[in-house]
């Protein structure tokens, strides 16, 4: 998603909605994505909540089944609403993230998950602002993102991505919108090493062609690699950030 165009390649929506059920990383993120966000959810209503970037739908999907929450999935391409639609979800909407069709503090919670990746390099403000814009005073801001500019690889060219954060660049983004870091840590940090070596140096020895990175794995090298991202979920759960990752994990509060 872009506030000029630049959406993701919708030929990775197909490769999304086949893997984001079983594959590794997504059940590895979900599950430290949980874990980060569930203490700041203890006594908290949570009605309505803004799925931003839904893609395929299937993280807004799992809000509603799994948390009785009222979702709201939004996307600028009808490529990923459509999956979506099929997966039963109402209530969507198409539209871009630097001008949601929603009034100011209509959400409890707003998530986006990989989205601002996807805008230019100093543009990121725009659509954090609508975020904050559109979340309840007192309303919990959910953030995933690419980290790390060191880590682009064929597939960030295949997917349209225009950036990666750090998370000092995150959290100071964030905070001039009037939202109140709570957490902010790297995760998928054990494979860092090996990411480093496929990324900058075996892709460029290859001279391979843009390509997604959205493909299963046999089951022992699934169980690893899931493995790594359940051992950084202990030391999350624990209450210790993670100091460098390939993705950054953000929940913050809008001041009042």
């Amino acid at each position: 998603m872009a506030n000029r165009g630049r959406m993701m390649n919708p030929a990775e929506f197909a490769n999304i909605a086949e893997a984001e059920r079983k594959l590794w990383w997504y059940r590895g993120m979900r599950r430290m994505l949980f874990l980060v966000l569930e203490p700041w959810l203890r006594g908290r209503q949570i009605r309505r909540v803004l799925e931003a970037g839904c893609g395929t739908g299937y993280f807004a999907h799992l809000l509603e089944r799994e948390r009785g929450w009222t979702v709201y999935p939004s996307d600028i391409a009808w490529s990923g609403l459509a999956y979506a639609s099929a997966l039963g979800l109402r209530r969507l909407s198409q539209a871009n993230l630097s001008a949601l069709p929603f009034p100011e503090n209509a959400f409890d919670m707003v998530s986006a998950m990989d989205v601002l990746t996807h805008f230019p390099p100093g543009e990121e403000d725009r659509p954090i602002r609508e975020l904050a814009r559109v979340l309840a005073p007192g309303g919990l801001l959910v953030l995933r993102t690419s980290a790390l500019n060191i880590l682009r690889s064929r597939h960030s060219e295949f997917v349209n991505e225009r950036q990666r954060f750090t998370r000092r660049g995150l959290t100071r983004v964030i905070r001039d919108s009037g939202i109140r870091v709570l957490r902010c840590t790297y995760a998928n940090t054990l494979l860092l090493p090996v990411a480093l070596a496929k990324f900058r140096v075996w892709e460029p020895l290859r001279r391979a062609a843009p390509e997604s990175g959205v493909r299963p794995v046999t089951g022992w090298l699934d169980r690893v690699l899931y493995g790594c991202l359940r051992a950084e979920s202990a030391w999350l759960e624990g209450g210790f950030d993670l100091p460098a990752g390939q993705s950054l994990i953000l929940v913050g509060e809008k001041t009042a």
